[in-house]
């Protein structure tokens, strides 16, 4: 949905409305030269008509005075011709029976349509008329027989007789005289009349309208220069916009919207199907510590330097575009994985060459875009191309650099495809497993090293899914800290160490305290101390035998409010302990002001020779620096005897490691503990019946409290 609705956007900005535009433009000038032709036709006929009619009347006259006159004598010829009119009577046969005037009748005939005359020639007015020799050839005949009067053949008309006859002599306005000779029966049809009608058309009705037809002219020239700039004003705005959208604004480079749109474009040409391409994010290494040392301004201009590089060492068909912050998106074709490798590799040289005076480095991931291959095992157009897809792989595999300062390439794979699969199932299933107590827990024992006497015990977390089988932690727990879901688990683990805790007292086994490990994202909720306390209250256990577990990390957090928790901690009678202690680097800082119970040395302190001088100091050192903080000391990850020793040697007060015990699961645990239960152990057996006590009190306290809660809640929501 996403990526159909910023194709939508992009389609809107691409859109090329010059064919609107164009529409426009063509509706309007067809309805300017509609309205002028019609005008000039209206015009013209309406001119016409007035004098065809006034013509008309005339031959009329004449034809009427002649038809009622029985005697044909030749007064009624002098009479008709007073008039002043050529005319001649002819029979059926055409013979000329009078003349008067020279005959000058051409050959075409036609009719007249006259429609202010309908009522008295015709359902049209219609006239018999015939052309005069010199119409002809100017006014014409349609296929009904029509004589038309067409603007064009006037012009031409009015052209000819003003060359030939030019102007009337005496100053007077010239004028055009268009013949045309109208027949009308007379004597029951046994003789016709044919009268010359002369039409006169003045200069200024010419002129009218050839200037009515030039302003036409003009109004659609001005229209299509209108659209003319139109078009050139749209284009160059859309060309504007376009470039804008795609444009990013801290290198004015191609943006990712740009790199998208293009992307897809070239990927799913058929000229490029058999070619492999590689879709790379380049991240520029501490950014931001860069903007620090320097300026945010002096950063972007480092981005925008950066971005030119890239685009110099671009091939024919590649491309690249500013992703967001400090992250570059490439395009580049592969031959293969190495020769891809070593073009990038001299692409991070010369960009790691931008800045003498600053080390910048870069990672970059790289997922390889394979040709397409039908099931005959052709190769196909790209159809199925999500650049955003392939890009957010090239992200994953540049993810598994994280962690490391200098400059490096990582390619995607079929294991991180698997390993995104994986994530995505435990955060799919982890709710569920929570629900159905799938995860349980294992315990490992805590040593004393000069009396292997059972000190102490760590609860470590297990996944049992009747699904996914059997699962160890590092599987599943970095995932879930990742996505914020830990204190889900940290509080699954209290509350089943701390029933445990109370069984194995009701069963009067050697308990001792056990430690829980609580995530630094949880300890800085301002209530955890009371969380804790409710959730150890609830089961039963007595607070000493809980131990609250922290890594050294959860220490670089909110300090103040690290501080306060750990002391609310230990008033309500729980044990706190750093874990890892060795792995960072502010450790010394951290013992300094934390009010720590217990001191955990990470595995490292005893990897190697522990004979060596400088190892036996640090660590000598640590466990005398602990004993004078009054912090007990525990030893992870020991295997072998040797270490054992040393530590023995320098105090350290407990060991937790493969050399005494591995994790084991509960029953194991339980079992071991029985064992410690006999008579010569009795006194490490019986658990403290004070701590008992007060934890049976609490416990009762908090059903109690439980209780009221629920009836208050119950009472709040049936009143009656």
């Amino acid at each position: 949905m996403r990526k159909k609705s910023k194709r939508k956007a992009i389609n809107k900005v691409k859109k090329n409305p010059l064919w609107l535009t164009l529409l426009f433009c063509f509706v309007i000038a067809l309805i300017v030269d509609v309205f002028i032709a019609f005008f000039a036709s209206s015009f013209t006929t309406y001119i016409i008509e007035s004098k065809i009619v006034g013509e008309y009347e005339s031959v009329s006259y004449l034809a009427k005075l002649y038809d009622k006159n029985t005697d044909e004598n030749e007064d009624i010829f002098s009479a008709l011709n007073e008039e002043g009119r050529d005319y001649y009577i002819a029979d059926k046969h055409g013979k000329i029976i009078y003349q008067n005037g020279n005959n000058t009748m051409g050959n075409t005939s036609g009719y007249l349509e006259l429609p202010s005359m309908a009522d008295k020639k015709g359902d049209h007015g219609d006239v018999r008329a015939y052309l005069d020799n010199s119409t002809e050839g100017f006014l014409t005949t349609d296929d009904e027989g029509k004589i038309t009067f067409d603007p064009e053949s006037m012009l031409a008309f009015a052209y000819k007789v003003e060359k030939d006859l030019h102007a009337d002599t005496q100053g007077k306005q010239a004028s055009i005289n268009l013949p045309i000779w109208i027949a009308i029966d007379v004597k029951d049809g046994k003789q016709v009349f044919y009268g010359k009608a002369s039409f006169v058309f003045s200069m200024s009705d010419i002129v009218l309208l050839s200037a009515f037809i030039l302003v036409g002219i003009a109004l659609v020239g001005c229209i299509l220069i209108l659209m003319l700039v139109n078009m050139i004003t749209t284009f160059t705005s859309q060309k504007r916009m376009t470039k804008y959208f795609f444009t990013d604004p801290i290198t004015r480079g191609h943006n990712w919207m740009w790199f998208t749109y293009k992307g897809e474009k070239i990927l799913r040409k058929r000229k490029f199907a058999s070619q492999t391409f590689a879709i790379l994010d380049l991240v520029f290494l501490k950014y931001r510590n860069y903007c620090v040392c320097h300026s945010v301004a002096e950063g972007e201009e480092m981005l925008c330097k950066i971005d030119r590089l890239i685009k110099e060492n671009l091939g024919k068909n590649e491309f690249s575009a500013h992703y967001a912050s400090a992250n570059f998106a490439l395009a580049l074709k592969a031959n293969s994985p190495e020769e891809l490798e070593a073009r990038v590799k001299g692409l991070l040289e010369k960009l790691e060459a931008l800045e003498s005076d600053h080390r910048v480095t870069f990672h970059v991931g790289a997922y390889l875009l394979q040709p397409v291959k039908d099931a005959k095992g052709r190769i196909t157009k790209r159809r199925d191309i999500d650049i955003e897809r392939e890009y957010n792989n090239a992200c994953t595999a540049r993810a598994t650099l994280d962690g490391c300062d200098d400059s490096g390439i990582a390619f995607f794979d079929a294991d991180l495809v698997e390993e995104q699969k994986w994530i995505d199932i435990v955060l799919d299933k982890y709710e569920a497993a929570i629900e159905n107590e799938e995860f349980v827990v294992y315990y490992q024992p805590k040593y004393d090293p000069k009396t292997s006497e059972l000190k102490g015990v760590e609860a470590l977390i297990r996944w049992n899914s009747p699904e996914l089988g059997f699962k160890a932690p590092s599987t599943f727990i970095p995932i879930l800290e990742k996505n914020g879901l830990i204190p889900k688990i940290d509080k699954y683990m209290i509350s089943h160490v701390a029933r445990d805790q109370k069984s194995w007292l009701d069963m009067g086994l050697a308990c001792v305290p056990a430690s829980v490990n609580v995530s630094r994202a949880h300890f800085m909720e301002k209530d955890l101390a009371n969380q804790i306390k409710n959730m150890v209250d609830k089961e039963g256990c007595p607070h000493e035998y809980i131990e609250i577990e922290l890594t050294e990390s959860a220490f670089f957090d909110d300090k103040k409010a690290m501080i306060d928790t750990i002391e609310q901690l230990k008033d309500m009678g729980f044990k706190v302990s750093m874990d890892d202690f060795g792995s960072g680097y502010s450790s010394l800082n951290s013992l300094k002001d934390m009010p720590l119970d217990i001191l955990k040395l990470d595995a490292e302190f005893f990897r190697g020779d522990l004979n060596d001088d400088r190892g036996e100091i640090v660590v000598s050192q640590a466990l005398k620096l602990a004993k004078d903080l009054n912090m007990l000391t525990v030893a992870e990850g020991v295997e072998e005897k040797e270490q054992v020793d040393f530590l023995a040697k320098y105090g350290c007060d407990m060991i937790q490691g493969f050399y005494f015990a591995k994790p084991m699961p509960k029953e194991e645990y339980t079992k071991r503990m029985d064992d410690l239960s006999t008579p010569e152990n009795e006194a490490i057996a019986q658990p403290n019946p004070e701590a008992l006590r007060k934890a049976e009190e609490r416990r009762l306290a908090a059903e109690e409290a439980a209780d009221e809660k629920a009836a208050a809640e119950n009472e709040a929501e049936n009143p009656e």
